[in-house]
């Protein structure tokens, strides 16, 4: 019997393809660019295993090119670019790494709050461009001792960024769906309340919800418009938690402090009339805004991890095994 082949969809590092070698045929695409898509159709006709990636998304077009296919390993935390209905009905398991990006997305979290709050993009301009002739009571802004923050989901992402704000001097506040044990709350630091007294009360509302229902445009020009004035808005949830033009126009109407965000609509592969860029308005470089490009999990050690972790959920499947990191559970396999 011939090896499974596996199609790996982005560049990871050797020791994961080591890894799925020693029991599979890889077929790895070893940049740091997405395929287009029918090449990567192409790739997956004789596959029965993909490990994919965040700018990857698996729709049921994509299914009907892998009729070999047992098993997606995604490298990731939110499978919302993820069909899980249609897998499931093929028979697909989905599997994903549910725990070791979410500590270095609630650090990214932080650095874009103090960012934005302390200004410093201006004030990295201000010494780069030459014009800092010594201190000068100019660019004050929001720091995070005394400052109440929202925040906008409480799973493990939103309890990993109250443990790490604790100690930092700041009034925590939270709202989910599900609401947290009280003994948990109360340990994190965390008062839980509904998501109108958190917009109304907090200096920085940050969000931290995957694109769960409900979830999508959470924060639209309702929730803006309650939010007190000059408040800091963060995400580092998903894009579309956020109506990107409704920020726009509340930075230039002055009711909305700033803006910072790791993620952005354009990414949400799989909702239908997602934008296809950053909306422009948004990106007037006049608006107080901090961007970055989707970096919540880029660190080096982490990313090697999460790739490997992915690798080991696929060899799972392969074998006939229930993967760790499984999402769904196939219909074949039930």
């Amino acid at each position: 019997m011939s090896a499974p082949t596996v199609v790996v969809t982005h560049w990871v590092h050797q020791e994961v393809l080591d890894l799925l070698a020693g029991r599979c045929r890889v077929v790895s695409n070893q940049t740091r660019e997405s395929l287009p898509r029918p090449e990567l159709f192409a790739r997956l006709r004789e596959a029965e295993a993909a490990m994919m990636f965040m700018p990857d998304w698996v729709d049921q077009e994509l299914l009907d090119h892998a009729p070999r296919l047992k098993v997606v390993g995604a490298a990731l935390k939110g499978f919302d670019n993820y069909d899980v209905e249609a897998l499931t009905r093929r028979g697909v398991w989905l599997t994903n790494v549910p725990d070791l990006l979410t500590v270095p997305t609630a650090e990214l979290a932080i650095g874009l709050m103090l960012a934005l709050g302390r200004n410093m993009l201006p004030g990295h301009a201000c010494v780069a461009s030459g014009a800092f002739a010594g201190w000068r009571p100019t660019l004050y802004g929001t720091g995070l001792r005394g400052s109440t923050v929202g925040l906008v989901g409480l799973g493990r992402l939103g309890c990993a960024l109250a443990e790490r704000l604790q100690g930092w001097g700041a009034r925590l506040l939270g709202c989910d769906p599900v609401p947290l044990d009280p003994a948990r709350a109360k340990a994190l630091g965390v008062e839980q309340v509904g998501l109108e007294r958190l917009l109304e009360l907090s200096d920085f509302v940050v969000v931290l919800t995957p694109l769960v229902e409900g979830a999508h445009g959470l924060i639209d020009e309702a929730a803006l418009a309650r939010m007190r004035p000059g408040a800091l808005l963060v995400n580092v949830g998903r894009g579309s938690c956020v109506d990107e033009l409704a920020v726009a126009r509340a930075l230039v109407a002055g009711t909305l402090g700033g803006y910072a965000a790791d993620v952005f609509a354009f990414e949400d592969w799989i909702l239908p009339g997602r934008p296809r860029a950053i909306p422009s308005e948004l990106l007037d470089p006049a608006l107080r805004t901090v961007f970055t490009p989707h970096l919540g999990s880029a660190v080096e050690s982490v990313r090697l991890e999460i790739a490997l972790e992915a690798a080991r959920n696929i060899l799972a499947a392969l074998a006939g095994q229930v993967p760790p990191g499984a999402v769904n559970r196939p219909q074949s396999a039930a």
